[in-house]
């Protein structure tokens, strides 16, 4: 008896732990410092200061329906009611959307770019992939289609961005007149089993996800079986541009195949040759706008 009480705590505190280390590194997982984000940004010329400082922007902070403020500003430099709204990836910040914000800049799109939940300036104690993100992204869609009558708007998305923006366009009946995500996830589940496989060798997902499912529940308030970008693409009826890289090691470019398979109706997919993650636009710059492009005029928003 004493044995068995012995055996059952030893695994109960194993599960415990596991638990408790598995649920932190997902909701709490490192972020970038902005300023460093900043940096690389104009490293790569993506931001060039002389130039963003000359673009008639605001400062703007939404409330989130989950009780915080949402970090946004609004780059307005076109009288033309048309608006494209960037999701960033996961560890970064609203400053790593404007390489592609300047892309529909150029095309004659004002822009809105903002911090996803505990990123940048935005508030939020957790990160969940999505599944609170898509009711901020909501909350910024709902601002600016008060403050402005008749607009054409399109949202991209970015990795977690991307998946962000899937959610929403396909869970909360999204109100956007087109989608670009850029190399997203099919499936947070399906992810975290990969990733856990690439960095923890000789932990099988298999039994441990389940057991750090729990956690997350407890924790942070979603499941992983609640984050599933799959699950709702079959729900969007506008048009969605998929993009994303052959090479991606981090999310396997299989889940956009899969998703794009998924999306019934007008829809177009986009595998670059080359770059890692989130490195399509840097590293294939010619074809990606001339997808944008291609997508763009074949459904008539530019």
């Amino acid at each position: 008896m004493r044995k068995f009480l012995f055996t059952t705590l030893a695994l109960g505190g194993a599960w415990s732990g596991f638990g408790y280390y598995f649920s932190e590194r997902v909701i709490h997982i490192k972020k970038k410092d902005e300023q460093e984000i900043i940096n690389r940004e104009m490293a790569l010329n993506h931001l060039i200061p002389e130039e963003y400082n000359k673009i008639p922007k605001e400062e703007i902070w939404i409330s989130s329906p989950h009780g915080y403020k949402i970090s946004c500003v609004l780059l307005k430099p076109h009288a033309e009611k048309k608006y494209v709204i960037f999701s960033h990836g996961v560890t970064e910040s609203k400053m790593s959307s404007i390489k592609y914000a300047n892309l529909f800049l150029k095309r004659g799109f004002n822009a809105i770019i903002y911090d996803q939940r505990r990123h940048g300036k935005t508030g939020g104690t957790t990160t969940s992939y999505g599944y609170f993100e898509k009711d901020d992204l909501k909350a910024i869609v709902d601002w600016l289609k008060d403050r402005e009558d008749d607009i054409l708007l399109g949202i991209h998305g970015e990795s977690m961005g991307a998946a962000t923006t899937l959610l929403y366009a396909g869970e909360l009946g999204g109100e956007a007149d087109f989608y670009v995500v850029d190399c997203p996830f099919s499936d947070l589940e399906e992810l975290l089993a990969f990733r856990m496989k690439c960095e923890l060798k000789y932990m099988p997902p298999s039994i441990l996800l389940p057991l750090g499912d729990p956690f997350l529940k407890l924790r942070a308030g979603f499941s992983m079986k609640n984050v599933s970008p799959i699950s709702a693409v079959q729900n969007i009826h506008k048009p969605v541009l998929f993009i994303h890289s052959a090479k991606d090691d981090y999310i396997l470019p299989y889940m956009t195949r899969d998703l794009y398979e998924q999306k019934t109706g007008e829809k177009m997919l986009f595998i670059a040759k080359n770059g890692a993650h989130a490195q399509s636009l840097n590293e294939n710059r010619l074809e990606y706008e001339e997808i944008l492009d291609q997508f763009l005029k074949k459904y008539q928003f530019l």
